[in-house]
């Protein structure tokens, strides 16, 4: 069927929104238990298969945050040892770790002025939580645009990983087993296709003699059968049954992941676990290409328009709203002196990339009450601040009360309204963005 040799980068995606560890253990404790577990399982495989397994784990910064807030991990200390269990990760050699922006935003949908914060919160969380940076970037819901390539290699990463089906090889010949280069405004950076079938097998159940058939099968036809092929696969690691499967025998790491390992061990599997970083190292990619805008494929989507999170009108209003409060924010700090960047200005700026969340989208509209819950805090302290530098600019008048001279800087603007029809309350309790979607 085929002569080359197969490689296989698999990697698992973790994210929890602001506070959603809390909410969980509060209101669905067996449901924060099978949740907490998916982030232990990957290292626990890791270390039981040294010699052959190979894992791609990327963790949100807002997730990190949270595990390493003390009050979470007093929280499941009877569940998990959450302390341990990061620093087993930092001393995982088998285990690659994967960047993304802080609060899981779609990039292609926030300002991308604040581009470089989202990307350099992420990394330091990832240095706060494992003494290591990652070199390679999966984007969240893989959302992505080229504009993102300039601010990711300034960010510090080698490559990406996108969803195959939006990768444009110059060549015109579709090819999703092997890396390529892709540039935009003369800066360049490795992207690696995702396999969107064999990734959705992953998510949501597969066996060892299916995996081999099928990846043989499919490499097999592709347009350079006798190359080395790199199969890619990329799925959430903590959201659906398959993954959560409190009996692991049943799941993906018992029923999958150990007899493909036991079978890789054995010296007869026909497919090879790889680094991607030992793989590109071995591997750079020749062949350039183009990646068109979009996003993988969740929902009723394919991830083309990204209209899950952004198909309706309030969707788009409320990204819209968040959008807006960043320019007034850039707006004022350019107007102020850098020494005088307040503790209250950084509470807005935390406040706006929060907002930029993508699970306050995904869920259509029954979670934009958690977006507005951010974005009007932000704005009432906007008002505050842009205020106070108002009457601090405005000229004393002289006794009889002379106008301020043409130029004085204007009024403070209104917040930014929340729609009359949002409620500002936010869902009940054990409502969770992992309880009904492969996509976040």
């Amino acid at each position: 069927m085929t002569g080359s040799t197969i490689f296989h980068a698999l990697g698992l995606h973790m994210h929890q929104p602001p506070g959603n560890l809390r909410l969980l253990i509060e209101a669905n404790p067996g449901e924060a238990e099978q949740i907490i577990r998916c982030y232990e399982r990957p290292v626990r495989y890791a270390e039981r298969y040294p010699d052959t397994a190979h894992l791609h784990i990327g963790f949100s910064g807002v997730l990190l945050d949270q595990l390493l807030d003390p009050d979470i991990v007093d929280r499941y200390r009877h569940i998990l040892d959450i302390p341990e269990m990061l620093d087993r990760y930092a001393r995982a050699q088998n285990i690659e770790l994967i960047g993304m922006g802080h609060y899981h935003p779609i990039f292609p949908l926030i300002p991308q002025a604040d581009w470089p914060e989202q990307l350099a919160r992420a990394r330091a969380a990832m240095l706060r939580a494992f003494g290591r940076a990652p070199r390679g970037f999966w984007p969240p819901e893989m959302a992505f645009t080229m504009d993102m390539i300039p601010a990711l290699v300034q960010a510090g990463y080698d490559y990406l990983v996108v969803d195959g089906v939006h990768v444009r090889p110059e060549d015109g010949i579709t090819d999703v087993f092997r890396p390529y280069r892709v540039c935009h405004e003369g800066v360049c950076i490795t992207v690696v296709p995702r396999d969107r079938e064999v990734s959705m097998a992953q998510e949501t159940g597969l066996d060892v003699s299916w995996f081999q058939n099928d990846v043989r099968w499919r490499v097999g036809g592709s347009a350079r059968p006798h190359e080395s092929r790199l199969v890619t696969t990329w799925s959430d690691g903590e959201n659906g049954a398959w993954v959560r499967q409190p009996h692991e025998g049943a799941g993906f790491f018992g029923y999958f992941f150990a007899p493909y390992m036991e079978q890789v061990r054995g010296g007869a599997y026909p497919i090879m676990p790889v680094s991607l970083n030992a793989y590109l190292a071995d591997n750079p990619p020749a062949a350039l290409a183009q990646v068109q805008t979009g996003a993988w494929n969740v929902g009723s989507t394919s991830g083309y328009d990204r209209s899950q999170w952004a198909g309706s009108e309030r969707q788009r209003a409320a990204a819209t709203a968040v959008s807006d409060l960043s320019a007034r924010y850039w707006d004022l700090r350019e107007r102020l002196p850098a020494q005088c960047v307040s503790p209250a200005l950084e509470r807005v700026r935390t406040l706006i990339l929060e907002a930029q969340t993508s699970c306050f989208l995904f869920w259509g509209e029954a979670w934009l009450p958690h977006l507005y819950a951010r974005t009007g805090p932000a704005a009432a302290q906007l008002n505050e601040v842009e205020a106070a530098l108002t009457v601090a600019a405005a000229p004393v008048p002289p006794p009889g009360g002379v106008a301020p001279p043409p130029g004085a800087l204007p009024a403070p603007a209104a917040a930014v309204a929340t729609p009359a029809a949002i409620p500002q309350t936010e869902p009940g309790p054990g409502v969770s963005p992992l309880a009904a979607s492969v996509g976040r």
